[in-house]
């Protein structure tokens, strides 16, 4: 009996392993070969990087440190996928990952196929321990946040493109919103927040907490396009009196005047989605706006963005989902939390300074890749994630 589980376990690890790996592959589908190379800017990574880092990945961790004799399909890909790992020695620069000609499309779609290759054969014939499921679980969840990357920086890639191309007209991410404005009342009290189950969760989200929160008001609903169309046509982008000082600097060095992909064409306002450019639709939650935009409208509505806690102590009332929310929380360490040992432990301990966390999920985010716990963060300026606002009173 515990062969024949330990087989179904396998078999189903294998399954899934296949599906995330092809998920990915699949989204690039509709690119045209040169769309795999092009960086317009610093925080968006090619195509073709995303999917050699993601297999870089299972190399590096997994195949290399555990399978025995397996040979590198080309000992200079860790210069050129590793990400940000400084334990594991040196890597391109992020600015040039643009700039690799080479290795090719077709190359990286080979190394692709030799690690999954080795990895279904290394997954047959090895019964993992717990550490190596740990960081087999992690690997697929770190692909999973790439394929939300990948969605996100094609858009913007083709949404720069003068052209405006389509990406793939089969796409629907973008649904309205409930058009209630109705709040959810939180009674003061102490609270818990922070992962508590048995599944997969990330370190970050570790160390479950009491706090105590105040009585608040949530909305329930996200803000939508017509919502912050009152905003702009208000002179929302035009009066410092609603903007923190960094973000009023922000405004003024990007002549800022709307969320990024919308353009005024025409007299009407348009925007640019992963189907082509259109009309806006009014009752979608707006997207694509940074934490200097989300707490500029929330000033302007007299209001204020929720924290982390608040958020997660609402969500099982309200509608999420569609929209990364901006909270008013910044990214820092849970009571308790400590770096895992290795290069694994610079997955999320380095980058606890300086950003803000967002909560919930988007439209691109992979099913089953979401959880109320999940602990997303961002520099205040980044708009190219699909970001949205909620909130409290």
């Amino acid at each position: 009996m515990y062969e024949k589980q330990t087989l179904i376990n396998q078999e189903r690890l294998i399954e899934k392993y296949n599906s995330v790996r092809s998920h990915s592959e699949n989204i690039c589908k509709p690119l045209e070969i040169e769309d795999y190379v092009v960086q317009p800017v610093v925080d968006v990574s090619p195509p073709k990087w995303h999917l050699g880092h993601t297999t870089w990945f299972f190399e590096t961790f997994i195949l290399k440190p555990y399978s025995k004799d397996y040979k590198v399909f080309n000992d200079q890909y860790d210069f050129v996928f590793n990400s940000y790992y400084e334990s594991l020695g040196a890597r391109v620069v992020r600015t040039d990952r643009g700039n690799l000609s080479r290795p090719s499309v077709t190359d990286v779609y080979q190394y692709r196929a030799y690690v999954d290759e080795q990895m279904e054969a290394f997954l047959q014939n090895k019964i993992l321990s717990p550490d190596l499921a740990a960081i087999m679980e992690l690997g697929l969840n770190h692909e999973q946040q790439h394929q939300e990357l990948l969605y996100s920086d094609i858009k913007y890639i083709l949404g720069h493109n003068p052209l405006f191309p389509v990406y793939s007209s089969d796409i629907i991410f973008d649904q309205n919103s409930a058009q209630s404005n109705k709040f959810v009342k939180i009674e003061s009290g102490i609270y818990e927040i922070g992962y508590g189950g048995e599944d997969f969760c990330f370190d970050n989200e570790l160390g479950r907490h009491k706090v105590y929160l105040d009585t608040f008001k949530i909305a329930k609903n996200p803000v939508t396009n017509a919502q912050y169309l009152e905003f702009i046509a208000d002179g929302g982008y035009t009066n410092f009196k609603y903007w923190h000082s960094e973000g009023w600097d922000w405004v003024k060095e990007n002549a800022a005047k709307s969320p990024l992909y919308w353009h005024y064409i025409d007299d009407k306002w348009m925007n640019y989605t992963l189907g082509g450019l259109k009309e806006i639709e009014l009752n979608e939650p707006v997207c694509h706006v940074n934490f200097y935009e989300a707490s500029a409208f929330a000033s302007w509505k007299g209001m204020r963005l929720p924290t982390e806690a608040e958020w997660e102590t609402a969500s099982p009332q309200l509608n999420w989902g569609q929209r990364w929310e901006w909270t008013d929380s910044a990214y820092l360490p849970y009571p308790g939390f400590q770096k895992a040992p290795g290069a694994i432990g610079e997955y999320n301990g380095k980058f606890m300074v300086s950003q803000m966390v967002l909560r919930g999920a988007s439209v691109a985010t992979p099913k089953g890749h979401s959880r109320a716990t999940y602990r997303n963060f961002f520099h205040p300026r980044h708009q190219w994630q699909f970001m949205g606002i909620r909130l409290v009173k």
